[in-house]
């Protein structure tokens, strides 16, 4: 892609543009949607720990799977009957049934694995905490906003917030393009 690059993230893949863009000139800005921005080497795991509270965690149900080459990895899907409440409250129960019936896991790997770069540490960082989450305690969420010192917005939404507040996310990321634009 050519030009100047805004990163956008949620949840996990807050973890994914920090390692991702670090060093790519072409990446102006990085935005956290309800999303992990962790330190170089800490996993989303021990922001989990420092920060406890979040209700998904007992809500997932670990369903093994064969790699290739033998062993196996561990797949994690949302309870059908817990989604609504600790993922998606703000969302109606038609679009949470719906979701929970078709949601793709996630693997339990992701959550140790340790990021080799924090890319906020050298790009500006907008972050959108959503003070209803019970996937990732807006105390986390605070706490690596402040630490990378982000443009902040806090909303009155679950952890789906892309779903609940597709306007709030939009501005926010909308605002990052137009600070950062050259």
């Amino acid at each position: 892609m050519d030009g100047p690059i805004v990163l956008a993230g949620h949840s996990y893949g807050g973890s994914v543009i920090s390692d991702a863009a670090a060093g790519d000139p072409d990446v102006k800005a990085l935005v956290y949607i309800a999303a992990f921005a962790p330190e170089k080497g800490e996993t989303p795991a021990e922001l989990g720990e420092k920060f406890p509270g979040a209700a998904l965690p007992s809500a997932l149900d670990a369903v093994p799977f064969p790699l290739p080459g033998g062993g196996t990895g561990t797949d994690l899907f949302i309870e059908a009957d817990k989604f609504h409440d600790v993922f998606a409250a703000d969302v109606p129960r038609s679009v949470t049934d719906l979701a929970a019936a078709t949601q793709r896991p996630v693997a339990e790997s992701v959550f140790g694995e340790k990021p080799t770069k924090a890319a906020w540490k050298t790009i500006p960082s907008w972050n959108l905490i959503a003070t209803e989450d019970r996937a990732i305690t807006p105390d986390a969420q605070r706490f690596m906003a402040d630490r990378a010192d982000s443009h902040t917005v806090e909303v009155k939404a679950s952890h789906a917030v892309t779903v609940s507040k597709p306007g709030a996310v939009t501005r926010l990321i909308e605002q990052a393009a137009r600070a950062t634009a050259h």
